[in-house]
């Protein structure tokens, strides 16, 4: 197994991993980038991105992550492929294994691997992704503008995505598996009190239907065994993340859910040099936007710990 020494290690490659690195190469600290099994991150399971600042007609999700790499490779990071498969933070340098077969013992780490929107494993979810089917409805909402969406979830995330929704649509129906929500009562006094939203209840998703534009309609089952069909645009999964620190967690510390914690408003955690950003650490916004910001902050923040412990 080849072993190689870096002053700073980022994992990850979506825009908190990019943002890092584009920092951290600023800082002088020659950073390595290993991009994972994602280049550029969820956010290139999207289409047109509408929020990103500096873009007034929108833009491409691979285009933004890709002018984001570029950005940070003319400035130094050396990016490359690859997955991390083990690490130990017992001792500095820490030891991180990628794929099975590379040693690279990094003086400081930023932790970018983002979190991966739970979806229900249909095989017409799967078809229609970026067609009508999203995890994120501040990302792709507005598309939906005037037209009817549903939203499958009955906890807070569900809630808040069906509510937001009601604010741009015509109608939203919530796809509930069960007879009550899960949410707490003031995201459930949200819902009833929209007038938009219709909950149908016990109801599970059997099939999402569309042609070549998207999305057109649903086909669910209810528990009385009855097929219900609804004429809908857009199709938003609200079932929850899954982080992805599965690696990690023998080291940092992590909540009930598997986000990484840091340290007040910083990306610290709790091993001294290691550093997490974006929706790896972020229970609450997960947006393009808020991720940069997160890989900002661990840049700056690895930056002072290696002037620090030089």
């Amino acid at each position: 197994m080849g072993t190689e020494e870096v002053k700073c290690l980022i994992i990850g490659s979506g825009p908190a991993g990019y943002t890092a690195a584009i920092y951290a190469s600023r800082a002088g600290l020659s950073p390595v980038v290993y991009e994972g099994m994602q280049r550029g991150g969820q956010l290139t399971t999207t289409t047109l991105v509408e929020n990103f600042p500096g873009y007034p007609d929108g833009v491409d999700a691979n285009k933004l992550m890709g002018d984001m790499r570029s950005q940070a490779e003319r400035l130094g990071a050396d990016i490359r492929r690859g997955e991390v498969t083990k690490v130990d933070f017992s001792k500095r340098p820490f030891a991180i294994e990628i794929d099975g077969e590379t040693e690279i013992l990094a003086y400081s780490v930023i932790i970018a691997t983002g979190a991966t929107a739970r979806y229900l494993g249909l095989p017409s979810e799967e078809k229609f992704k970026g067609m009508g089917v999203s995890a994120c409805a501040v990302c792709d909402g507005f598309f939906y503008r005037g037209k009817d969406v549903a939203v499958v979830g009955g906890g807070d995330t569900a809630c808040e995505e069906a509510t937001y929704l009601a604010s741009l649509c015509k109608k939203v129906y919530m796809i509930v598996r069960r007879n009550v929500l899960r949410a707490s009562e003031t995201m459930q006094q949200r819902v009833f009190d929209t007038p938009n939203i219709e909950i149908l209840w016990e109801c599970n998703t059997q099939e999402i239907v569309g042609d070549n534009m998207g999305v057109t309609g649903v086909k669910l089952l209810h528990r009385d065994g009855q097929i219900v069909e609804k004429r809908i645009d857009g199709f938003f999964l609200a079932i929850g993340h899954h982080p992805n620190t599965e690696v990690f967690t023998k080291w940092v510390d992590v909540d009930g859910e598997g986000y990484i914690v840091t340290e007040d408003k910083s990306s610290k955690t709790n091993i001294d040099g290691v550093f997490a950003a974006g929706d790896v650490q972020d229970t609450s916004y997960r947006q393009a936007i808020t991720a940069a910001a997160g890989g900002c902050r661990a840049a700056i923040d690895a930056e002072r710990f290696l002037a620090e412990n030089r």
